[in-house]
């Protein structure tokens, strides 16, 4: 059975502009990733040893996280993402996590 999925092409219903915003999304995902982990690994305050002006793991993880939000905006922008549908996953994320994590606690 066909999933119509086509694995390592572009599908035929995303266009080039939908294709490049998904794989700098993409980019900018891993670059967060990364960024996270440097703050794991040496702390939240320390500054970053690329910096050329000092700046602190937290400064990078706020630009790469910018940098996500913005992908966000143009993904809103061209209607590849639903503003509504995207509260709604918000909302439903912030209500797993008062269950099962501890960042709701007070």
């Amino acid at each position: 059975m066909s999933t119509g999925l086509q694995i390592g092409t572009v599908s035929k219903s995303m266009n080039k502009r939908t294709e490049e915003a998904l794989g700098i999304l993409q980019e900018e995902c891993a670059e967060v990733i990364v960024a996270v982990s440097k703050i794991r690994r040496f702390g939240l305050h320390t500054a970053h040893y690329k910096s050329e002006m000092q700046h602190t793991h937290r400064t990078m993880l706020e630009n790469e996280i910018g940098d996500v939000l913005a992908l966000v905006d143009i993904l809103l922008e061209e209607s590849i993402i639903n503003e509504q549908s995207l509260a709604r996953a918000k909302q439903s994320k912030k209500d797993k996590l008062k269950l099962w994590s501890n960042l709701y606690e007070t």
